[in-house]
């Protein structure tokens, strides 16, 4: 058994030909979406990158691992304390160790565990290799280590490959040899000069005229990023930013294919293609941030191709990241943990249905917020603004408003009770189920709130009456009253 895990930073489900995108974004990864299944509703249930990946690799929710910020005590896996024997349970209830379990060899060839200091993210591999540039690596600094250890192993059998790279993320960096393969082709629709107008006016980090995050500073050794996107044409320059780092990143890809049909180890592989997060790119006046908990933000593309499996399909039902694991156990035959909160979904790739009732979505490090994804309607539920002035409550219809423009939260009290109702016992289900009686969402908020917004306040109100949108500020301290005033 072979299986390669291509592990995609900040990658957006919706700008991938195999779900439907206009541009040729991937042609080699929709070539693997025809031969396997394409999962149209897989989400992230922790939000950003260190989150989603502590979710993904012990199979369990944020809220259980302690791990939903990027800084403070909720960037840390909770200890095991006394009951912890003479390894944790990472060591043989982590993604990796319990596909080790069933005889393959595991190598790792990603920066992550380093550049959030996630030491467990190694735990069960027998091999690691760090591309050393903490995530802002290219492309081209990741592929000749993924090369060499294709010549080197991939005409052996059971082995597993989890391979990292981070193109799509912000700063936009693909070589500018690589020039503008999208230059004459259309934004997409919904992007128009009224929606950028709108966006302009809007407050928080990320938004159009701050790019960077909290200003509009550029960097010259990315000219394919804006700082600020003050007309159609910044718009532009940031969205084929991020398409051509998927398309360059793709290319890449498909070299990775070629060595491995080179070695006879392609026909007859698993490949899982996924990512740990996608990307606002103008969902809810964000643009190029992994921000809040929505569908922008957590509804990741998944495509697997397994050996036996039927090609062509596409699955419909409601996923999580975390949900990967028991579904790798049982293909490989293997027990699932009981501490693992994830739930198998291996009948779909023999076309049966199958899926969950409901998604909670959070994201603690840019925003406190938690969102509930059922049938058409994404609710979500503000605890800490990140300084956007999101009202507490915002409610979106999916099927009619993929894009997140509509806020029907008053308009639809019902469904804002009934996703309430879906969250509350959520939250009793998980609550009951830990030793830790502190939910981690309240510990970012006592800690100051998210760590991007942390110590920012001051500075920003004083761009926003500088930039005509001072009208923000009384409100912003009214919110934050001792963020404002903390130095």
């Amino acid at each position: 058994m072979r299986i390669l895990y291509l592990d995609l930073d900040t990658l957006r489900a919706d700008h991938l030909g195999c779900y439907g995108y206009h541009r040729a974004t991937s042609p080699n990864i929709d070539r693997i979406a025809a031969q396997g299944m394409r999962f149209d509703n897989t989400y992230c249930s922790d939000a950003p990158c260190l989150p989603s990946r502590s979710a993904l690799m012990t199979g369990r929710f944020g809220i259980h691992t302690g791990v939903v910020g990027h800084g403070g005590t909720a960037a840390d896996m909770r200890l095991e304390g006394a009951p912890r024997g003479f390894r944790d349970q990472l060591a043989s209830a982590s993604m990796p160790a319990v596909v080790r379990s069933a005889g393959l060899r595991t190598a790792l060839i990603s920066p992550f565990g380093e550049r959030h200091s996630a030491w467990w993210f190694y735990a069960g591999y027998n091999e690691m290799h760090n591309t050393g540039q903490g995530g802002m690596e290219s492309a081209e600094a990741v592929t000749p280590t993924v090369l060499d250890w294709i010549n080197r192993n991939a005409h052996a059998d059971n082995w597993f490959l989890h391979v990292n790279y981070w193109d799509p993320h912000t700063p936009y960096r693909a070589p500018a040899s690589f020039g503008n393969p999208f230059a004459d082709e259309p934004l997409p629709a919904w992007l128009t000069e009224d929606v950028l107008r709108e966006h302009r006016a809007a407050v928080g980090p990320h938004t159009a005229r701050e790019v960077y995050m909290f200003d509009n500073r550029t960097r010259p050794e990315y000219p394919r990023h804006p700082g600020e996107l003050n007309d159609m044409g910044d718009l532009r320059r940031m969205i084929d930013g991020y398409d051509t780092g998927i398309r360059y990143m793709d290319e890449h890809i498909g070299r990775l294919f070629d060595a491995l049909a080179q070695q006879g180890a392609l026909d007859d592989l698993a490949i899982i293609i996924s990512a740990d997060h996608a990307e606002n790119m103008g969902e809810l006046a964000i643009y190029g941030e992994h921000a809040t908990a929505d569908h922008a933000t957590c509804n990741i593309p998944l495509i697997m191709r397994w050996p036996g499996k039927e090609g062509g399909r596409v699955d419909a039902g409601l996923h999580y990241n975390l949900d990967l694991p028991p579904t790798l156990a049982d293909l490989l035959n293997r027990p699932k943990p009981q501490q693992w909160d994830g739930q198998s979904f291996a009948p779909a790739l023999d076309g049966i249905a199958c899926g969950r009732s409901e998604l909670i979505l959070s994201q603690c490090a840019h925003v406190c917020q938690r969102s509930v994804r059922f049938d058409n309607w994404l609710y979500m539920r503000t605890y800490h603004d990140g300084y956007h002035l999101f009202p507490q409550e915002m409610l979106f219809n999916l099927a009619n408003d993929p894009h997140e423009q509509h806020d029907l939260a008053t308009s639809a009290p019902a469904v804002c009770r009934e996703a309430v109702y879906r969250l509350n016992n959520w939250h009793d289900a998980m609550m009951a189920g830990m030793n830790s009686d502190i939910d981690p969402l309240w510990t970012v908020m006592r800690e100051g709130g998210p760590e991007h917004t942390r110590g920012e306040l001051q500075a920003y109100c004083k761009r926003l009456e500088a930039t005509e949108r001072g009208w923000a500020v009384p409100e912003l301290i009214r919110r934050h009253p001792g963020e404002y005033a903390a130095r």
